[in-house]
């Protein structure tokens, strides 16, 4: 998968598919047919050149058609939903909500101008030097947070490292769904490592997740796992928001990157990975990418800031 026209046209072959089938269910294996690869490739290039997942991107033209639905049909709201592959009245409410900022009934009743999606076809481009030339110039914040005792109900596949791997294991939507529409929630959904001591066995170590407080006594979603994990502390790091979903890689990297080359010890922390998972929140323009490593205080002598 050297030649980068190979991918380009690997991802029309998907954007083709979805168009053609954007009102019906889209998995993962659907598309990796389309563009001729197994369903990692698939995922990576299309995230590569898309620069959002395919996922993301089915998203995005679905709540557009169901505005241009609401706006030029006399359909119910639940009538659009299922007609644009949406599990439920809710879930869609949601979904429509946080993309637009207004809720179906509102859109339909005030009919304010939004940003819609538009098909474009992917063409050539290369932002590995521009990736690279931005680095210094975007800021990374780090903050330590604490966090309580709590439980965490996470969704696990099979031996799926990340994303791109666990979407081939398991039904991600599914997941995602679950963990963004759970009762008692104490924290935004999120994706974590588990660190080796409080992996399951014959279960990955990457799932997606919430946490809900350590007293929780409401019902365990379908083919989820509970753990309880005890109080700590993150080091969290926030990059800048970004333009838009073409920055999504970008944004990504630059926290990773900047992860990669932060040392906490000159700061009075060091890593305490097995402490609690790592963990990651969906990166979204105006939020930007954040993601968060256990530490514990350091008490050795490279803290350059105390004598």
């Amino acid at each position: 998968m050297n030649n980068k026209w190979e991918k380009i046209n690997a991802v029309q072959r998907m954007q083709d598919y979805i168009m053609q089938h954007y009102q019906e269910e889209i998995s993962l294996q659907d598309l990796a047919n389309a563009a001729f690869y197994s369903p990692w490739q698939a995922l990576r290039i299309f995230t590569e050149i898309a620069g959002k997942t395919p996922f993301a991107y089915i998203r995005d033209i679905r709540l557009s058609e169901a505005a241009k639905k609401l706006r030029d049909s006399n359909l119910s709201v639940l009538d659009i939903a299922l007609s644009l592959a949406f599990g439920s009245h809710e879930g869609f409410t949601k979904a429509f909500s946080r993309h637009f900022g207004l809720s179906p009934k509102q859109y339909r009743k005030e009919l304010p101008t939004v940003p819609l999606f538009i098909y474009r076809p992917i063409k050539k481009h290369n932002k590995s030097e521009e990736v690279k030339q931005n680095m210094a110039a975007n800021i990374v914040f780090t903050q330590v947070i604490e966090r309580p005792a709590r439980k965490v109900l996470v969704y696990l596949g099979k031996t799926a490292t990340h994303y791109g791997e666990y979407c081939s294991e398991v039904d991600s939507g599914y997941a995602w769904n679950t963990v963004e529409h759970q009762e008692g929630a104490i924290n935004w959904p999120m994706s974590i490592w588990l660190p080796q001591n409080m992996r399951i066995p014959s279960k990955s170590e990457y799932g997606m997740a919430v946490e809900v407080s350590i007293d929780f006594k409401g019902a365990i979603p379908d083919g989820f796992d509970v753990i309880e994990l005890p109080p700590c502390k993150y080091m969290v790091f926030h990059g800048e928001p970004y333009e838009d979903g073409e920055k999504y890689g970008e944004a990504v990297q630059i926290v990773q990157e900047a992860i990669s080359r932060y040392n906490p010890k000159h700061f009075g922390w060091d890593w305490s990975l097995e402490d609690a998972p790592r963990f990651q929140f969906p990166p979204t323009p105006e939020q930007g990418y954040v993601e968060g490593l256990p530490v514990r205080e350091y008490t050795g002598h490279e803290h350059p800031f105390v004598q």
